[in-house]
């Protein structure tokens, strides 16, 4: 049995996977990281430190499941493992560096030395795509050229997919929000209405007791959008007595006009294509919902929507397998 394990530690999740490629089995955990009450995300130097403290029982919770799920015993589990896959940095191009991936990189390439198994790097965005297409049942499109898109609280993009050189899922930048990105929408607004961070969950709970209805036209040009305006008009909103949950709706509808505009250009950019949705940000049902009966696409269930290690083990498998 062929065992691949994953580590990524954002800014936001520390997570640990094993995936299984004879089975098609992935056990993963993940621990947010703490946030005061009040303030909008860590710092880098605060998410260093969590990650450390977190990693290391996460990735004991994840071989102990993985253990249990393939009947193995520990030290036969530990042979098993034929490579690691980790995040290094936020996304494949010149320059993208955050300091809270080289915690998940030092413990791989650590592992990767006392178990004599290559270590693959992939970004951040990368992992996002490939645990999509695992959580979608769409592992068949890696190898083949489709759109996605990357929606989180630091990356609102569109983006043209191929295999390349260095992972089976290399993007291309299409389209993007020029100013604020979704999930910071959406984390000012929960934070404004008096939420904890990350607003995601909370902020969709509240949204689904509104009534209201809203017809929403987006300020975008081209395959860019812009958001900063959402934050500006909750605010408004707030200060005229609107009630919360209104508001909410207001904030993830309009990151939904953007979203089909967005859509909308890039499928007309790169017709004939199958639309994938990723990110933390798409785990949220009102935006499927109004998303998915337009496009010919697919999306992540919600547990591997947001931050996880899973996605990286699953290029790690693949790239390995491919030599």
């Amino acid at each position: 049995m062929n065992l691949v394990l994953g580590f990524d530690t954002s800014n936001y999740t520390t997570s640990a996977a094993v995936f299984c490629p004879d089975t098609n089995r992935v056990w993963h955990a993940k621990q947010l990281l703490p946030v005061k009450p009040g303030e909008k995300g860590v710092r880098q130097s605060d998410a260093v430190f969590h990650h450390t403290q977190q990693l290391p029982p996460l990735l004991e919770q994840v071989l102990r499941e993985a253990a249990e799920g393939t009947g193995l015993s520990r030290t036969d589990l530990s042979r098993s493992v034929t490579a690691i896959g980790v995040s290094s940095r936020p996304r494949r191009v010149e320059g993208s560096y955050m300091p809270c991936f080289t915690v998940g990189l030092t413990q791989a390439k650590a592992l990767g030395a006392l178990l004599d198994v290559p270590v693959c790097e992939f970004s951040h965005q990368e992992g996002h795509i490939a645990a999509a297409l695992y959580s979608a049942g769409r592992l068949d499109l890696m190898g083949q050229e489709f759109l996605a898109f990357h929606v989180s609280g630091g990356t609102t993009e569109s983006l043209r997919v191929a295999p390349g050189p260095d992972c089976p899922v290399e993007a291309s930048l299409m389209g993007t929000s020029t100013d604020l990105k979704a999930g910071q929408a959406v984390d000012r607004t929960g934070i404004l209405l008096g939420l904890d961070f990350p607003c995601g969950p909370a902020l969709e709970e509240l949204a689904l007791r509104s009534e209201r209805t809203f017809r929403i036209r987006p300020s975008a040009e081209g395959l860019d959008c812009s958001l900063s305006g959402v934050e500006n008009q909750c605010q408004k909103m707030l200060a005229e007595g609107e009630a919360p949950e209104d508001i909410a709706l207001f904030c993830l509808k309009s990151v939904g006009a953007a979203l089909e505009h967005m859509a909308d250009a890039l499928i007309a950019a790169c017709p004939g294509r199958h639309l994938l949705f990723s990110g933390g940000v798409m785990s949220n049902q009102i935006l499927r919902g109004d998303l998915e009966p337009r496009y010919d696409c697919s999306f992540a269930s919600p547990e591997f929507s947001a931050d996880n290690a899973a996605g990286v083990a699953v290029l790690a498998a693949r790239k390995t397998k491919e030599g």
